[in-house]
């Protein structure tokens, strides 16, 4: 193998799901290149990046494992109660923190600001490589090492080199690697509001129509709005001007928090759900958007991606520990196996979910009242639901648990 740089392992894609990767496998004594097209003075700006992130309660932990929360606290907005309630029913369902004995539900999180804790993390960790204004444009794999191009004429040998490069994943495709995916005749609107008054750290989520509409708490009196829309009228909304967009958004949002304003620009963006085949090839490994996307409908998209990503740096760290080989298929699969069934059944539940309550039909109606008054009544469901939601049940890697890899 002919390179200009060995390493254990390249990833492609310095984002939410990359870094923290590199940070991990660093953490581990792990030779690692971090490979990002963007430069990152500009990852941390609200114009590259306005989106905001819903991190569970065990994600919270992985980064402060990492050594990042600490940073990450002071732009963290608790979320101390959930509301859930289906369109103008009476009938809703109530998540209080204080249940579960947890200090809280989840935070949110602006990702400017989870990506501006992980920087100087990577910078601190000696066997880490971050090759910032960079991008794979081609890998060859054979025998014992993957080959991978950079842009910028770099060669990397690395024994496996992991996808984490978003949705349209390049590694994905130049791997084979095929998807079973459909789309919503959906698209997400976000935004950031601001209000009169104290949101007090509650999240509320009304099933329209047309789709979730989901208010969650910022820090300040903000807040960020995943807006669920019908396609063509989610184009007809992103075209109006700031004050016709926003009556619109008043009348979903209610006055509950008195007058809003907007903060900065609105985004949007079509949904849909996508599973790869398979996680794994030859020296190749999907993690996060590479892997699967799902509806927003649960906030829990980028959580199960971090636990791919804790799942995956616990079986490179043991591998290597034994002086095996972290990129031979024997070793991948225990990482798929791991992984796969966890992420199929939070695909098929906010794809049902989605169906269920994205529908004014007479009857699903009926059932989703009866099914909103029966969880709020049960406090064993709802503190199970709780638990999910946080990211606390199953077999949950070290990181996710709160300890090093």
């Amino acid at each position: 193998m002919a390179s200009d740089l060995s390493m254990d392992v390249v990833i492609a894609g310095g984002g939410l799901a990359g870094m923290p990767l590199a940070c991990a496998l660093g953490a581990a004594g792990i030779s690692v290149a971090l490979i990002e097209p963007t430069p990152p003075e500009k990852l941390v700006t609200t114009e590259f990046d306005g989106r905001t992130t819903a991190v569970a309660a065990s994600s919270a932990r992985m980064f402060e494992s990492l050594g990042a929360w600490d940073d990450v606290a002071p732009h963290a907005q608790p979320i101390l109660d959930i509301r859930v309630a289906d369109a103008e029913s009476p009938f809703f369902v109530h998540y209080d923190h204080k249940d579960v004995g947890a200090d809280a539900l989840g935070w949110i999180v602006e990702n400017k600001d989870l990506r501006a804790a992980m920087l100087p993390l990577l910078d601190a960790l000696p066997t880490v490589r971050f090759l910032p204004g960079l991008r794979v444009t081609e890998f060859e794999t054979e025998n014992a090492w993957a080959t991978v191009h950079l842009s910028d004429g770099t060669m990397l040998g690395a024994r496996l080199l992991v996808g984490a490069d978003g949705r349209q994943s390049p590694t994905r495709r130049r791997a084979g690697i095929g998807v079973t995916k459909w789309r919503y005749d959906q698209h997400a609107i976000i935004c950031t509001v601001v209000h009169e008054r104290d949101h007090r750290g509650i999240a509320h989520e009304h099933f329209l129509p047309s789709g979730p509409f989901a208010i969650l708490p910022l820090t300040g009196n903000r807040s960020s709005i995943v807006w669920t829309e019908r396609a063509d009228l989610a184009l007809h909304f992103m075209n109006l001007p700031d004050g016709d967009f926003l009556e619109e958004l008043s009348s979903r949002f209610g006055n509950f928090l008195g007058a809003l304003s907007l903060e900065g620009p609105r985004r949007s963006y079509p949904l849909g759900l996508m599973n790869a085949r398979s996680y794994i090839a030859p020296r190749i490994a999907l993690v996060a958007d590479a892997a699967h996307t799902i509806h927003p409908i649960a906030g829990q998209g980028i959580n199960i991606g971090w636990r791919d990503v804790a799942a995956l740096a616990e079986v490179v760290a043991d591998t290597m520990r034994l002086g095996l080989d972290p990129g031979d298929l024997s070793s991948l699969e225990k990482y798929q196996s791991w992984r796969r069934t966890d992420n199929a059944v939070m695909l098929a539940a906010t794809d049902a979910l989605n169906r269920l309550f994205s529908n004014d039909a007479a009857p699903l109606v009926a059932a989703r009242n009866l099914g909103l008054a029966a969880v709020q009544r049960a406090p064993a469901v709802k503190k199970l639901f709780m638990r999910h939601a946080m990211g606390e049940l199953g077999d949950l890697p070290r990181l996710i648990r709160g300890l090093p890899v």
